[in-house]
């Protein structure tokens, strides 16, 4: 506890806060890199004017709540007000757009992640680019935003993510980490910044408009993992701690996107390595040995925060049904006089999927809360269905919504395994889906067919990821890699829980997926015919 306590009076400590889709949580961590304190906030995207937002008010005060309660928790815990840290860092839910004028004014709601809305731009830059554009990435945000004429195109000075803005307010500095960037404009493997003849392509593209800027004037600046991205000013201290205790000074590694921090809280930065990232979305990274043989629309070419080339098969969609199914069970349990922990109540419904048959019993689910790109919808249709000769009871109901939950993603993945002959030596899976032991993580080495670690660390998340980036800024050595940084000085020693694929249920997931694309067409119909 001594060390602990002089480590925060002295300012050894590190900081990490994370924007996620449902929580933004704030982490300290120790010297030893462990997590020594914490605090949460909740929060909901909204679905105003056919876009889904956070407003800006809302971004302040989550941050403002995540930070006050882990302060408290400090010193509640130590019985120290927290007044310095070593280093600083910001993450925050992918890619998305977020446009500002000379001012600094928001000109358009935040767009997330989240919006299929941009199919048209995402389809043209691929083609112009002959690379991947997915819907979701900044550049196809704008250009739709140009393509379909919208007022507030002439007045951009400044293009970023949530990761990137939240940073600039409490820096002044416009940059972002390049896992993060690479989702905002394609990245050249050599420079470690933007890929210069595909922005030269969209200058040219973008002619007709005699718009007041070029591409390169609006974009936040690249840097790599270890370098510094600025230090928090007195207006950026006093906008994250509104208590003013925290000071001023304290440097910010550069901010980062959920994924390229889910790759660090992995340890899944080095080749042939990946990791899943399983919440509101689903997104599986594997750091690749060489380039894909050609372009494809399911798979997203990204970067770990060093820059290492990075295949992502990402789905918008993942536990959020499965979720409200399990908030189903319950109100059950409430209305008929029981109250039964949350926790619990997971747990028992996840570990009853493990008896289900391995194909779930003939059952079928799609749990999309949201548009999924991967199986190209624009809005969200949850759907559960059976047939008469369907073995319908509890365990294959819970193993169908749990098989469904990687469903969009693994049609992603089966491109990289299958046509692409990508190998993989292990996925080590994050996110509160493995909070069960065992469950989540054979379900995916089902469908996988790969073995599944979770380590003891897996519940830290993308905020303890951030704050390792921000460690590993403050204390590499000379010519230190990201990758031994991690080996040697975080995850030497760790614990980790392996689950190999079982070949029944690997057969299993595999007739299961025949059922989830066979029902993709008649979903499809059913869509239409709802318009």
């Amino acid at each position: 506890m001594n060390d602990v306590n002089n480590a925060i009076q002295n300012g050894k400590t590190i900081l990490g806060i994370e924007l996620g889709s449902t929580r933004i949580k704030a982490v300290l961590v120790g010297e030893n890199n462990e997590v020594i304190a914490s605090g949460s906030h909740d929060w909901e995207n909204s679905y105003i004017d056919n876009i889904w937002t956070y407003s800006i008010d809302e971004v302040w005060e989550g941050l403002q709540d995540s930070y006050q309660k882990m302060a408290a928790d400090v010193k509640r815990q130590y019985g120290i007000t927290l007044k310095k840290v070593g280093a600083i860092g910001f993450s925050a839910m992918m890619h998305g757009y977020m446009v500002f004028d000379k001012e600094q004014q928001l000109l358009v709601p935040f767009r997330t992640w989240r919006n299929n809305i941009t199919e048209q731009a995402a389809t043209e830059l691929t083609k112009q680019f002959n690379y991947n554009i997915p819907q979701r990435w900044s550049i196809a945000h704008l250009y739709q935003a140009i393509l379909n004429q919208e007022g507030h195109i002439q007045d951009i000075h400044f293009l970023t993510t949530l990761a990137g803005y939240v940073h600039w307010k409490l820096t002044g500095k416009k940059v972002l980490g390049v896992g993060e960037a690479s989702g905002v404009f394609p990245i050249d493997l050599e420079t470690k910044s933007y890929n210069q003849k595909m922005v030269d392509q969209f200058n040219q593209l973008i002619v007709p408009q005699n718009l007041s800027w070029k591409l390169e004037d609006i974009l936040p600046e690249v840097l790599v993992a270890g370098e510094n991205a600025g230090t928090l000013t007195e207006e950026g201290a006093k906008l994250l701690d509104v208590s003013g205790e925290l000071e001023a000074g304290i440097p910010l590694c550069p901010p980062e996107g959920d994924a390229g921090t889910g790759m660090v809280a992995t340890n899944s930065v080095a080749q042939r390595t990946g990791n899943v990232s399983a919440g509101t979305s689903a997104f599986a990274m594997v750091v690749l040995e060489k380039d894909l043989s050609k372009v494809h629309p399911e798979i997203d070419l990204v970067t770990t925060p060093s820059g290492n080339l990075v295949a992502m098969a990402h789905s918008n969609n993942c536990t959020s049904d499965l979720n409200a199914w399990v908030g189903l069970f319950e109100e059950f349990t409430q209305a008929i006089g029981f109250e039964v922990d949350k926790n619990k109540l997971f747990e028992t419904l996840f570990t009853k999927a493990l008896e289900g048959d391995a194909d779930g019993g003939g059952l079928l689910s799609y749990g999309y809360l949201s548009g999924e790109h991967m199986t190209h919808f624009e809005e969200g249709r949850p759907l559960f269905t059976r047939s008469s000769e369907s073995n319908f009871n509890l365990a294959n109901f819970m193993r169908t919504h749990l098989y469904t939950s990687f469903g969009a993603m693994k049609i992603g993945m089966d491109i990289l395994t299958k046509e692409e002959g990508v190998k993989l030596d292990e996925v080590l899976g994050h996110g509160g889906i493995f909070k069960t032991e065992g469950v989540a993580q054979s379900m995916l080495a089902a469908a996988f067919n790969v073995p599944v670690s979770v380590m003891e660390t897996a519940g830290e998340g993308g905020a303890w990821g951030i704050a390792l980036l921000g460690s590993y800024m403050l204390n590499k050595e000379t010519n230190e890699t990201l990758e031994a940084y991690l080996n040697e000085k975080v995850f030497a020693g760790q614990d980790v829980k392996t689950v190999s694929p079982n070949a029944n249920d690997v057969e299993g997931f595999e007739q299961f997926m025949e059922r989830y694309k066979n029902g993709l067409a008649i979903e499809r119909a059913a869509v239409d015919n709802l318009r």
